[in-house]
């Protein structure tokens, strides 16, 4: 049905009348200070939005659908196989397999993995060129993602693979190989960083490979792949608008450089406001977050299991997160519209606000030598504590709320026994190239003290 005309009866409102009309109702009280906040990123949210607001949105492509996807971390081959067959029977449409030694049988892992339908991602936690050459010589049929990052590994750890000449030309010598270039920025958001900060620091990350690809190759190369390993966390409409950003960043940056860079976007929940007590209520917040990753545009999913952060891996808490993902695409529908968030006047001025801040940032970090110098002089791991720290402020005065933890805590819910893994952060004193960014959940010290007093 044709909606031309429809509302020529109805005088169009501009936003001053909008103001004027909520300035009445107010009482006298402050517009700005009653119903204007601003963000941790600096972003000032108001109480409506106007399609004036509407005029330098930009199109955003996003994928039509998103796939459903199992992390599954790679102790024993067999192991690890079985698991897949048994999450792909239940729904997964791809796999994510965490590889820690280039000693894992890589033809045992994929046993019996229907390759023409399931799309792969093989996580390296090393660089090695063979081991990449047998993986893609296995998967020829299968789309394949084999992720390699140097640079997170030193943000992560303090010290690179090898050193920053041997990991870059071998990195390179596997992205030749892999056409995947990997990009895990998962780490700052787990770490306290901003969305700014996050977005920006992504693309001073990336920005070094670019650098480096251009300057090695010959001639043009063909598409490559860039994996954006992403965290997402409860700032619902935030985060749709922080991964839309994304991709609005790395198609301005992609264009500066020869090679044809392709963004595809990985997301899994954050970490960082995951609770050990009350810890049914990480579902609530993981389903949100999975919205946010779908409604953003994410092209794979991999919830992170309610149990994850006390729990040993195991197939309930791996089944519930599955399902969760399941009820939003094959229930809920979340996959039938494509791109959304598109037109929505507030998480287009989001998008673009976090956008035009955290080019600016990246422009910052650009002008001072680039982000591996700023990761070598601290300046990174500096202002990631910065906002960690204010977060964790807000946290203990109550202006940021985890349910169960500092609002409306169970007091008799015990956890001292149920605890199969080190729920907190664990410093291992070692000689390091860097400081090493640390990832720690809002909720620690509070929860520390509830277990000395259990």
């Amino acid at each position: 049905m044709m909606n031309d005309g429809l509302f020529n009866d109805f005088e169009p409102v501009s936003i001053k009348q909008w103001k004027q009309k909520i300035q009445f109702d107010l009482k006298g009280a402050d517009y700005n200070d009653a119903l204007v906040w601003t963000s941790n990123e600096g972003i000032q949210v108001k109480p409506f939005y106007h399609d004036d607001d509407s005029a330098e949105f930009q199109t955003i492509a996003t994928p039509s659908s998103f796939k459903i996807c199992d992390t599954i971390f790679v102790s024993n081959a067999e192991n690890a196989n079985t698991a897949a067959l048994s999450a792909i029977e239940n729904g997964a449409e791809s796999i994510k397999f965490i590889v820690p030694s280039k000693t894992i049988d890589f033809k045992t892992l994929i046993a019996n993995i229907n390759l023409e339908v399931l799309t792969l991602y093989f996580e390296f936690q090393f660089i090695d060129e063979n081991a990449v050459k047998k993986v893609v010589s296995l998967t020829t049929k299968a789309k394949t993602f084999i992720t390699i990052d140097s640079i997170a590994h030193l943000a992560k750890t303090g010290n690179w693979y090898h050193n920053l000449n041997e990991d870059f030309a071998k990195l390179y010598s596997c992205v030749k190989q892999s056409h995947t270039l990997a990009v895990d920025t998962a780490l700052y958001q787990n770490a306290g960083a901003n969305m700014v900060q996050q977005l920006a620091y992504a693309m001073a990350h990336v920005n070094e490979y670019f650098n480096y690809i251009e300057n090695t190759s010959k001639t043009t190369a063909s598409k490559i792949n860039v994996v954006f390993n992403t965290a997402v966390g409860s700032n619902y409409f935030f985060e749709i608008a922080k991964l839309r950003a994304l991709r609005l960043l790395f198609d301005t940056l992609q264009k500066e450089y020869t090679t044809h860079y392709n963004c595809h976007i990985f997301t899994t929940s954050s970490k960082r406001n995951k609770a050990i007590y009350d810890y049914n209520t990480n579902m609530l917040r993981s389903t949100t977050e999975c919205m946010s990753a779908v409604l953003g545009g994410a092209n794979t999913i991999s919830n992170l299991p309610y149990d994850a952060v006390f729990h040993k891996s195991n197939a309930f808490g791996s089944r519930i997160a599955r399902n969760q993902l399941l009820i939003l695409k094959h229930e809920s529908y979340f996959d039938v519209v494509e791109n959304p968030s598109s037109g929505s006047y507030y998480i287009e001025s989001l998008t673009q606000q976090l956008a035009e801040k955290a080019l600016s940032l990246f422009k910052a970090i650009e002008t001072n030598g680039g982000f591996l110098k700023q990761l070598k002089n601290g300046t990174i791991q500096r202002k990631i504590k910065e906002n960690a720290t204010k977060e964790q402020q807000q946290f203990n005065t109550g202006k940021e709320i985890i349910l169960g933890s500092n609002k409306h805590p169970n007091q008799n819910d015990k956890m001292k026994n149920n605890l199969e893994i080190y729920p907190f952060v664990k410093i291992k004193k070692r000689k390091t190239l860097i400081a090493p960014i640390i990832e720690k959940r809002l909720t620690e010290t509070l929860e520390q003290e509830r277990l000395k007093n259990e």
